[in-house]
C-alpha cells in the first residue's frame, strides 16, 4: 500500500470539491500525489485544486452521467496515463421510501450505487492490466450495514456498495494475487455538506460527528494497514457499539425476529438490554 499511497503516484477521486472527497484530496497532495478530482460543483472544484499545491487535472460532470464518466476516464488517460488510487466517494441523500416510483429512486441509485459500478468498468480493467499495484476504495454507509428506517433507496444503495466492493476485492485477489486490492470505507457521522446541507461557513461544528478530517486521519491509517473493511467512528459511537448493532441486524434472519427488530416497539427492551450487555 505505501506504493500506492506515494510521491507521484496518481488518484482519482469522485465528489472531490467538499467535503470528505475535498478532505481526501488534500490528505494525498500532502503525501506529493497528482490528483484527478472530478465533480459537478466546477467553482468549488477550481478553489480546491488552487490550493493542493500538486499537480491536479480538474474535470466538471455528474457521475450519473455515463458520457460524463467516461470523458473523466479518457482525460486521465491522457494526462496520467493508469492511476494507483480510484476513490469513488460521490454520493447523493435523498429520501424515497419503499413504495414510492422507480423514477423517483433512479437518481439516488445511479449516484451511490451505478456510478461506483461504472466507474470499476473502466478504471479496474486499465490496472488489472499494467503492472503496478493500485486500490479502488469505495464509500459505504453504516445504513448500508444496518439499514435502519427512513433512507430506503440510499441503504439499498449502500448495502449495493459493501456486496460489490466484497466481490471487486474477492475477484481481484485472484486476478492480480493482490497487486490490486478493493476497500470498504464506512463513515461515522461526519460533518460534512451532504449531512448538514444548512451549514454555512464559519459554523462551529457540532460536538456529535468527526470532521472530515478527522475521518481522513482515520481511514488513511487503516487503508495504508490494507484493511479492507474500514468502519469510522465519530464522537457518539465506540467500536463496540458498531459491532452490537452490526451483529444484532445479522442475528433478526438466524433469529426469525421481525424485520428491523432494533426499531420494532416489541424488541425495543432487547435491544437495549443487548447494547447494555
Amino acid at each position: 500500500m505505501q506504493r500506492i499511497v506515494a510521491k507521484g503516484s496518481v488518484a482519482v477521486i469522485t465528489g472531490a470539491a467538499k467535503g470528505i472527497g475535498a478532505a481526501v484530496a488534500t490528505d494525498l497532495a500532502a503525501r506529493g500525489l497528482r490528483l484527478a478530482l472530478f465533480d459537478r460543483d466546477e467553482t468549488a472544484l477550481a478553489a480546491l485544486a488552487g490550493r493542493l499545491g500538486t499537480d491536479v487535472l480538474t474535470v466538471t460532470g455528474d457521475v450519473a452521467q455515463r458520457a460524463d464518466c467516461e470523458r473523466l476516464h479518457a482525460a486521465v488517460a491522457e494526462r496520467f496515463g493508469t492511476p494507483r488510487l480510484l476513490i469513488n466517494n460521490a454520493g447523493l441523500m435523498r429520501r424515497p421510501g419503499p413504495w414510492a416510483s422507480p423514477e423517483e429512486w433512479r437518481e439516488v441509485l445511479d449516484v451511490n450505487f451505478i456510478s461506483t459500478l461504472r466507474l470499476q468498468h473502466l478504471f479496474v480493467p486499465d490496472m488489472i492490466a499494467g503492472e503496478q499495484p493500485g486500490a479502488i476504495v469505495n464509500l459505504g454507509s453504516k445504513e448500508g450495514i444496518t439499514t435502519p428506517p427512513g433512507q430506503a433507496a440510499y441503504s439499498v444503495a449502500k448495502a449495493g456498495i459493501k456486496v460489490l466492493t466484497e466481490q471487486l476485492e474477492h475477484e481481484l485477489r485472484n486476478a492480480t494475487q493482490g497487486r490490486v486490492s478493493a476497500h470498504l470505507l464506512v463513515p461515522g457521522y461526519t460533518y460534512t455538506p451532504m449531512n448538514f446541507p444548512d451549514a454555512k461557513p464559519g459554523d462551529r461544528k457540532p460536538e456529535a460527528p468527526w470532521s472530515a478530517e478527522q475521518m481522513v486521519d482515520y481511514f488513511m491509517a487503516r487503508l495504508l494497514n490494507g484493511d479492507f473493511y474500514i468502519l469510522c467512528l465519530d464522537n457518539e459511537v465506540t467500536p463496540a457499539m458498531d459491532a452490537k448493532r452490526i451483529r444484532w441486524a445479522a442475528e433478526d434472519m438466524i433469529r426469525n425476529r421481525p424485520a428491523l427488530s432494533r426499531w420494532h416497539p416489541d424488541y425495543k427492551e432487547d435491544f437495549a438490554q443487548w447494547m447494555k450487555s
